[in-house]
């Protein structure tokens, strides 16, 4: 371990309960001198000259072999990036020459492959119907933010496919380019999705952050899957430019991360207006960092929604009730239950709405990446799908993009229809209303069920999840580490207003500091059942 770093580390997995499957498995994976380390940390060791973005990166790089490749095969990074090196050397020759950029100069990040990257590496968002696409011309402008604030681009994530929208039976985790994707605290378990690939190599110390992208839960339920933090910001604090989309209204990027402090500084690089995205005009440059304070929940009122999986499932009633007592210990006022009347409302019409949206916004990326793209419409990926079924569909079908292909343009009145009673259910009558009845700042809520079995011949068993309410709405939620059931971690979601992304994770951080939840995987083959109910 670096000097000066074992004092900030939390205590190793190998301090935590364990079973003898846990130590057999544990014992094929190496230590790890950076396991947990914070960017404060690495930042702090770099300024110091004990550490260089060189050594990091090529530390990070034997992890990867270590856990993803090798041992027990995460298959979390689809690629590496053949610059990652390079790019560590130049900002150690910058640092020495003028200094840090920032806080993330020198510190290695994983992006989720529906980022594009216009450099030697390939954006697919797990397809391989696009690894052939021409090289898009201009990096996002999450990773161009990235980039600018000094940040090592390790790799490309793996993900769901599509970010999970192609089947209506997929498998989170797994694409036709990156193979199954495993959850690093039980190998059998999903790693949940669409940011699958970012949660899991993050969870497991493969990178020091991550970048996810979310339309509804792609963010939030793989980083309570892995024990993250997840932000989910505002839709239009991050510019959506260059990701693969699926819902303009919906669609946003933003940090998977082991701490709420590493999120906020990631957020802090990667938030604000955009010429190339109209959600974001209007935006303004925000350090996120500022809001990180100890005692940030004395005084709110926090409403808890008690859903029906964390009541249904005694343990995970044990750990939200575990949650809201440390949130009023740590000063806070807790109104508890609150009901969303609106609760399961627009399901159906946020659907009708990702169809539409879909079609639109993937046929106007597909011409964003050039005339030889080998698909140009949906109908085009379809046809390529089933002309690559063994490759590309041994486990399951494309039912949702067969039915957004089928769908008119954004002027057609049921897509108008559907986005309206979307907007007023989820926000005017939905989250709003139920802030203002109760007089709250934020909503508490477990984020979702426990990890299910990977199961190709069923797809995925989800267990239930928080998401839709700040997705549709288009709102703020930060899942934070809540517990454990069953050697599974679950998280806790605070979700605010429009645009009170800093007052969100100002609460996100005082819990986090409160509970300590967080402990590293230990890549156990199967889930811990030493619990008891």
């Amino acid at each position: 371990m670096v000097a000066g770093l074992a004092a900030a580390m939390p205590a190793s997995a190998a301090s935590a309960k364990s079973s003898a499957a846990t130590a057999a498995k544990a014992a094929t994976v190496p230590a790890f001198e950076f396991e947990e380390a914070t960017v404060a940390d690495l930042t702090r060791a770099m300024s110091e000259g004990k550490l260089t973005a060189r050594r990091l990166t090529e530390a990070y790089l034997a992890r990867i072999a270590a856990v993803d490749r090798e041992g027990p095969k995460l298959s979390s990074v689809l690629e590496i990036n053949p610059d990652a090196l390079a790019i560590a050397d130049a900002l150690d020759r910058e640092r020495k020459a003028k200094g840090p950029r920032g806080p993330l100069h020198g510190i290695p990040v994983l992006v989720k492959d529906n980022c594009d990257t216009a450099d030697r590496m390939k954006t697919t968002a797990g397809s391989l119907a696009l690894v052939d696409a021409p090289t898009p011309a201009e990096d996002s402008t999450v990773v161009a933010r990235l980039r600018a604030a000094g940040a090592v681009l390790l790799g490309k994530t793996n993900l769901s496919e599509w970010a999970n929208f192609r089947s209506n039976r997929s498998l989170s985790g797994w694409s036709g380019r990156g193979g199954q994707t495993h959850n690093p605290y039980a190998l059998d378990r999903s790693p949940s999705g669409s940011s699958s690939g970012t949660g899991a190599a993050i969870s497991a110390n493969l990178a020091t952050v991550g970048i996810g992208t979310e339309t509804d839960g792609s963010i939030v339920s793989p980083s309570s899957a892995g024990g993250l933090v997840g932000i989910k910001p505002t839709v239009g604090l991050v510019s959506r430019a260059g990701i693969i989309p699926i819902s303009a209204s919906q669609d946003t990027a933003g940090p998977m991360c082991r701490t709420v402090a590493d999120a906020a500084a990631v957020l802090s690089a990667i938030a604000g207006a955009d010429p190339r995205d109209a959600a974001t005009l209007g935006v303004k440059t925000e350090d996120f960092l500022a809001a990180l304070d100890p005692n940030g929940l004395r005084g709110a009122r926090i409403g808890v929604l008690r859903e029906r999986f964390s009541t249904r499932h005694p343990l995970l009633g044990k750990i939200l009730d575990a949650s809201v007592a440390a949130i009023q210990k740590a000063g806070a006022t807790v109104v508890d239950p609150v009901v969303i009347e609106t609760d399961g409302q627009f399901d159906d019409p946020e659907f009708e709405v990702l169809l539409y949206e879909f079609k639109d916004g993937l046929e106007k990326y597909f011409a964003s990446r050039g005339e030889k793209c080998p698909v140009k419409t949906l109908k085009d990926l379809i046809a390529w799908n089933e002309a690559n079924r063994d490759r590309e569909m041994p486990y399951f079908g494309q039912e949702t993009v067969i039915r957004a292909a089928e769908k008119g343009p954004l002027t057609d009145t049921g897509y108008l229809s559907a986005l309206a009673v979307c907007r007023d259910l989820s926000r005017t009558k939905g989250i709003d209303a139920t802030l203002a009845k109760h007089q709250l700042d934020a909503l508490v809520v477990s984020t979702n069920g426990l990890a299910w079995i990977v199961d190709p011949a069923n797809g995925d068993a989800y267990t239930g999840g928080s998401s839709s309410y700040a997705a549709v709405a288009g709102y703020p939620s930060v899942t934070v580490p809540a517990g454990f059931a069953f050697g599974l971690p679950t998280g806790l979601s605070f979700i605010g207003r429009a645009w009170s992304d800093a007052q969100v994770i100002r609460y996100a951080y005082a819990f986090e500091q409160a509970t300590q939840a967080r402990k590293p995987p230990t890549f156990r083959p199967h889930a811990d059942f030493g619990d008891r109910i």
